[in-house]
C-alpha cells in the first residue's frame, strides 16, 4: 500500500469518498475535502474528525485541510394561481410531501408573504428557523420535507404590510437559505401576478410552474393570466390542476359539482397545456389540512389525487433535457 493510500485508509471511514488520498511531505498531511451539500456544522465536524485521524498517525505532525464545494443546481417548481382561495397552498404542501414519499430530496418554500399558511399545513406552527453564516436553516418536519415560511418569522396573526421591494427581499432570504442536499424546491406563490412572482421569475427562474384553479369560469379567467405571466417569462408550464372538483355528500353519497366540472381540463386543452389531475372538494382533505397532517403522507383516498399529480410532476422533472 502506497503512503497516500495508507493515509487515505486512516480516514476513509470518516470521509468516505469525499476526499482524495492525502499528500504527505515533511510530516505535513494535506487533504482536499469535498463538502458539497453539507451545512457548516457538518463540514466542520467532518474536517475536525479527519484532522484528528491523521494526527494520530506517527508520521504526521501537521494537517492542512482545504474544503471544496460544487454549486448545486436546485430546481424550483412554482405553484401559482390567478386568484386566492383555490387551494394552492394545500396542493403545494401535498405535492412536496408526495415527492418526498417518492424518494425526492424536496423542500417547501411558503412564498405567500402576505398570507403564509404552510406552517399550519405542515404541523410546524411555533417553529422558528435560525440563521447560520447569514443564511436561514430550513425547519425539518415529520414528513421529511424541510420548510421555510414568513409565517415562522412573524408573530401569529401579525399583518405583513410590505411594499414590493421588501417582499422581494423576504423571498430571497427563503430561497437562498441553506437547503443542503435538497435538489427541488416547491414554492407556494401568493395569488395573482404581482411583485413576488416578478421577483422570483427575474432572479430565480423556476424550472416550471404548476397552475391551480377551481372549475368555475371566474377562476379560470385568472388562471389564464397566471399562465400568460409564466409563458411570457419563458417559464415552462408543467400543467394545470383542477381543485375542488366534485363533492360527494357524506350522508347520501350523491355527487354534485358546486364549482362546475371539467373547466380546468378544458382550459388546459384550449391552451395546449397538460392537465395534471383533479382534487375533489372533500371534507377529509380539509380536516387533515387544518390538523397539519397532509393527506399525501398517508395511504387512502384523500391523498391519492395528490400522489397521482406528484407522480406526473416527477416524470416531468425526469424528462430528458431539451
Amino acid at each position: 500500500m502506497t503512503e497516500p493510500d495508507r493515509l487515505h485508509a486512516a480516514i476513509s471511514k470518516i470521509v468516505g469518498s469525499r476526499a482524495a488520498p492525502p499528500r504527505l511531505a515533511d510530516g505535513r498531511a494535506s487533504l482536499i475535502l469535498d463538502v458539497t451539500g453539507l451545512d457548516q456544522k457538518t463540514r466542520d465536524a467532518m474536517a475536525d474528525a479527519a484532522k484528528q485521524a491523521l494526527l494520530a498517525l506517527p508520521e504526521v505532525n501537521e494537517v492542512r485541510i482545504a474544503m471544496t464545494s460544487e454549486k448545486r443546481e436546485r430546481r424550483i417548481i412554482a405553484v401559482g394561481s390567478g386568484k386566492g382561495g383555490v387551494g394552492k397552498s394545500t396542493l403545494a404542501a401535498n405535492l412536496a410531501v408526495a415527492l418526498a414519499g417518492l424518494g425526492r430530496k424536496v423542500g417547501l418554500v411558503d412564498a405567500d408573504i402576505y398570507g403564509p399558511s404552510v406552517p399550519r399545513l405542515m404541523d410546524a406552527e411555533g417553529t422558528r428557523p435560525v440563521a447560520e453564516d447569514q443564511k436561514l436553516l430550513p425547519v425539518d418536519t415529520r414528513f421529511g420535507v424541510p420548510i421555510l415560511s414568513m409565517g415562522q418569522l412573524v408573530k401569529p396573526g401579525q399583518a405583513i404590510a410590505w411594499r414590493g421591494p421588501m417582499a422581494g427581499n423576504a423571498l430571497g432570504q427563503l430561497l437562498d437559505a441553506a437547503w443542503g442536499e435538497t435538489d427541488t424546491l416547491i414554492v407556494d406563490l401568493p395569488p395573482g401576478t404581482g411583485d413576488v412572482q416578478l421577483s422570483m421569475i427575474s432572479k430565480y427562474k423556476p424550472a416550471g410552474a404548476v397552475i391551480v384553479s377551481t372549475p368555475q369560469d371566474l377562476a379560470l379567467i385568472d388562471a389564464a393570466r397566471a399562465v400568460d405571466l409564466f409563458t411570457q417569462a419563458n417559464v415552462p408550464i408543467v400543467g394545470l390542476v383542477e381543485n375542488m372538483a366534485g363533492y360527494a355528500c357524506p350522508h347520501c353519497g350523491q355527487l354534485s359539482d358546486p364549482f362546475g366540472a371539467g373547466g380546468a381540463q378544458a382550459a388546459a386543452s384550449a391552451m395546449g397545456l397538460d392537465f395534471l389531475g383533479r382534487v375533489p372538494l372533500e371534507i377529509a382533505i380539509r380536516q387533515a389540512s387544518d390538523a397539519g397532517d397532509p393527506p399525501a403522507a398517508h395511504e387512502g383516498f384523500a391523498g391519492e389525487p395528490f400522489r397521482a399529480i406528484a407522480a406526473k410532476l416527477a416524470a416531468w422533472l425526469d424528462r430528458p433535457a431539451g
